[in-house]
């Protein structure tokens, strides 16, 4: 195919300048004109264009073209250019086919006489394979051109120095040298265009030529197979052209190879190895101890086509071909070349991720190097982002020679991992690590489970667990039945048990880990909160935190949350949130925050519970959650969306199909699809979904209300159905449950469902309701209790009752996003009493003059809320809220907290026991 006359697009400028030099040698005014370029790039294919125009125009040619071949032999070249050539004496011919004596010059004269009569156009190809004395035939040649009728048309593979045949010396004729560029993005399209008959899309082209690197030939050839399979210049057809390209590629290393001694094909190897990232000294090192002194290899390599010189190196012209070169390699060989090239690296202070490459790709090294390279490069690509990498180089790092607790230890770092992408893989791996015996494994073993079960894996790590305890001794077994417990308490039955000897956790234990899963297991039975509190401060102060569990831990903090104690717990799991995050343990992460966002949520925080949320599944998203746990998480999501307002993101997640149907989880879940049923009118449906949860809550003995109160809201439900005996049976006995657990919170809510139900004095119940709930942690439910009183009192006409109700409401809800169903309901109320929303701060005349920022950060602090605390509601840096306290009080002209604090008691009604 031909475009003006040329091969190929993209040559129009070189194709005008050689038209020029074949016009002006018809004037008679010789030339020197060399074309360079990179193989592929058209040389010779100019050339030959060129030869033709010039005979067409009724010029002399003269071809040659230089072989590694004659490269040795006595005026090879010449001897191609001047053989057919009329006029030869049998002195040159013999001289030129090195016959007889040296003569000088052979040829010389006859060529620059019959020159007078017919201009002649010497065309040599490829220049680089010129022997010695063809070299000084065209040095003479280039002295005696002034006032002839012969140019010399040459071309080379690189670059070659101007002066090459001494142009530059003689100064006398005009000489130029046209290096060829790579094909532009224009110069592809147009080529795409031609070769497939259609206009290729604009990524189609841009990635042809990437791929390609702009070599014209490549691309001919691979479009023409592209276009002979059928496909289109369209961008979902770029991996079949990738594939094609790379397969071309690779056919032409192959058959240059062949073409080279085993010295230039060690140099290719190492090349495609590390070419980019070591000297050429060091490259040749590894190529082998000779290579540096074999004449003539780096032309030849150049030549080749495979190597071309950059900067003061070497480089591959086809990065594709390294792939192929590498690939006809025995596995063996190639992999100890990775490995010497990936030492060669390290000792020339090659970043790490570049060594890390290499390293992948070799044989174990057995150097302590390797190994932290490969640790730190994992550690830069988490950062990144880039898990797989991350991956990758753990693995690579587990095939190096490893004490078996390094070995072990790296297998953690890897399970931690490996959840994002690979969980069962993970699951499996930490399995292995419980299940090896030896006793400088026994913390390996203790952190391998206390992952896995972090994670929701339970099955298979419990199995591993149990076959492991019969030989633990001391901590590792305290640990272990530790972890075996917390597991336990989310199975269905103790089948497991009656097969192994465990110890049951005593009553009041020493161990950390031991006296974590027992609060927990007080706080879900609902037994001695006092001691389950005692026991999960125990746990989370009685050691190191580098060395401490992360379940244990966990459930000691949800356990003082369910004993009211929730600034404490708060602060427990921001600790272990960041010790998790430092050690990259992306489940354990997620799982913290999605609790942390249920402890927000109970507290009323919901922007700080949405917040949680989010943050849960960017640590790690739901899908790559365990499928034990995953329902948690969405149970979450579902209760943040509908107290934000958000009814169709609620509805749309208790619609979505569960991953499991098992365990406290879906109980969470089957609770949060009930209030979805219940805002949407499905009542019978939502007694039914309390109903389930209350079943999974039971089976396993879990009895405190403060977990899940599914009885009050199965209540409710009931009671819209008109079941109301049922409706009193469940809210009596949530208020006797939550009485023996001993939590105000827990209490309180029990109450607000009794109030909700009740027939006979409603209003009273209500009233103690609020009564319980002040002052305690779970704001939500003071909220809700606030509303369904005021509701009451409004509904009996008690305006008065009602006001200083509406009033803290008000103020409690102007930390609250405007669409949230309690700033709706508060709203609602406030409109019935005719009175705003939002809390009247008019007392004091300077209130009106602070900023929106300045007034809700001085409401919260008024509330009695820390600087850290109204920094994490609002969404600002604690210097911001410092800053806007600061300009409040000036403005106020008061001298700091607590006179704010009076300030915002003395609106309306705040403060006031309403109950």
């Amino acid at each position: 195919m031909q475009l003006n006359g040329l091969p190929f697009p993209g040559r129009e400028r070189e194709q005008a300048m050689l038209a020029q030099l074949v016009t002006e040698l018809g004037k008679g005014r010789p030339a020197v004109m060399t074309v360079t370029g990179r193989p592929g790039f058209l040389q010779s294919e100019l050339l030959g264009w060129t030869a033709g125009f010039a005979e067409d125009h009724g010029l002399r040619v003269l071809r040659a073209r230089g072989t590694p071949g004659e490269s040795g032999l006595r005026y090879g070249m010449v001897g191609q250019l001047l053989t057919p050539m009329e006029g030869l004496s049998d002195g040159s011919l013999h001289a030129l086919a090195g016959q007889g004596p040296e003569g000088r010059l052979p040829g010389l004269a006859e060529l620059l006489r019959t020159a007078h009569d017919r201009p002649t156009l010497l065309v040599a190809d490829d220049v680089g394979w010129l022997d010695p004395a063809s070299l000084h035939w065209f040095e003479a040649l280039v002295r005696r051109l002034p006032g002839t009728r012969v140019a010399l048309l040459a071309s080379a593979t690189g670059a070659v120095h101007p002066g090459w045949c001494g142009v530059a010396s003689s100064g006398l004729v005009r000489s130029t040298q046209l290096a060829l560029a790579p094909l532009t993005l224009r110069d592809v399209a147009t080529t795409v265009a031609l070769i497939c008959g259609t206009p290729g899309d604009e990524p189609f082209t841009a990635a042809a030529r990437e791929i390609t690197v702009g070599n014209p030939a490549v691309l001919h050839e691979a479009l023409a197979l592209f276009t002979v399979r059928g496909h289109e210049p369209v961008a979902a057809r770029v991996p079949e052209l990738r594939a094609i390209i790379e397969s071309v590629c690779g056919e032409y290393a192959d058959r240059a190879l062949s073409g080279l001694s085993d010295t230039a094909v060690a140099v290719v190897r190492a090349l495609a190895v590390c070419g980019e990232l070591v000297d050429l000294p060091l490259l040749y090192a590894l190529a082998g101890s000779r290579t540096a002194s074999e004449p003539g290899l780096r032309l030849a390599l150049e030549a080749s086509g495979l190597a071309t010189a950059g900067g003061t190196g070497l480089r591959l012209c086809c990065p594709e071909a390294g792939g192929w070169v590498l690939a006809q390699m025995p596995a063996g060989e190639r992999a100890d070349l990775y490995a010497r090239a990936a030492e060669l690296a390290y000792r020339a202070a090659v970043p790490d991720e570049d060594i890390a490459r290499l390293l992948l790709a070799a044989r174990p090294v057995g150097e302590p190097w390797a190994l932290h390279t490969l640790r730190r490069t994992c550690a830069a690509a988490l950062r990144a982002g880039r898990s797989a990498h991350a991956i990758a180089c753990l693995t690579r790092a587990l095939e190096e020679p490893l004490e078996p607790a390094a070995r072990a230890q790296l297998g953690l770092e890897l399970a931690a991992i490996e959840v994002l992408t690979a969980p069962e893989a993970a699951d499996r791996r930490l399995e292995e690590i419980i299940r090896t015996p030896g006793d400088e494994l026994a913390q390996a073993r203790t952190r391998a489970a206390d992952l896995g079960f972090a994670r929701g894996s339970v099955e298979g790590l419990r199995r591993a667990v149990t076959s492991a305890l019969p030989t633990a001794r001391g901590g590792e077994r305290d640990e272990m039945t530790a972890l075996f417990w917390l597991s336990q308490e989310d199975r269905r039955d103790d089948t497991e048990l009656m097969l192994h000897d465990l110890d049951p956790l005593p009553e009041d234990p020493l161990s950390p880990a031991q006296a974590g899963a027992r609060a927990w297991q007080l706080a879900l039975r609902g037994e001695d909160l006092a001691m389950a509190r005692a026991l999960a401060r125990r746990a989370l102060t009685g050691q190191d935190c580098g060395t401490a569990l992360i379940l244990p831990r966990l459930a000691a903090a949800r356990a003082l949350c369910l004993t009211d104690d929730m600034d404490e717990a708060e602060v427990r799991l921001d600790v272990l949130h960041t010790e998790v995050r430092r050690r990259r343990v992306r489940a354990a992460a997620a799982m913290v925050l999605a609790f942390r966002g249920e402890l927000n949520l109970r507290r009323g925080r919901l922007d700080m519970a949405e917040r949680d949320v989010a943050a849960a599944e960017r640590a790690l998203p739901q899908s790559q959650w365990h499928p034990h746990s995953a329902p948690y998480l969405t149970a979450v999501r579902i209760t943040v969306a509908l107290e934000s307002g958000h009814d169709d993101q609620a509805r749309a997640l208790a619609a979505a199909p569960a991953a499991s149907q098992d365990g406290m989880a879906w109980a969470y879940l089957l609770f949060a699809r009930g209030t979805v049923a219940s805002l949407d009118g499905r009542t019978a449906e939502a007694v039914e979904l309390f109903r389930g949860a209350g079943r999974e809550l039971l089976r396993r003995g879990h009895l405190n209300p403060a977990v899940m109160p599914w009885r009050s809201m199965a209540a409710r439900a009931c009671e819209a159905l008109q079941d109301h005996a049922e409706a009193r049976r469940l809210s009596e006995e949530e208020i006797a449950l939550a009485r023996r657990w001993g939590a105000a919170s827990a209490l309180g809510w029990a109450q607000l469902g009794a109030g909700r139900v009740s027939h006979e004095d409603r209003a009273g119940q209500l009233r103690e309701a609020v009564r319980t709930l002040r002052g305690t942690p779970a704001r939500l439910a003071f909220a809700g209790a606030l509303t369904d009183l005021a509701e009451t009192e409004l509904d009996a006409g008690n305006l008065q009752a009602a006001a200083p109700l509406v009033a803290e409401l008000a103020t409690f809800t102007t930390t609250h996003r405007p669409s949230s169903k309690l700033a709706e309901r508060a709203r609602s109320l406030a409109g019935r009493l005719g009175r705003p929303a939002a809390p009247a701060l008019g007392p004091h005349p300077a209130w009106p003059t602070l900023t929106e920022a300045e007034r809700r950060t001085a409401i919260l602090a008024g509330l009695g809320h820390g600087n850290r605390e109204i920094a994490d509601m609002l969404k600002v840096t604690r210097r911001t809220v410092e800053l806007r306290l600061s300009g409040a009080y000036r403005k106020l002209r008061i001298g700091g907290r607590m006179e704010l604090r009076a300030l915002v008691r003395a609106t309306e009604g705040y403060g006031t026991d309403v109950a």
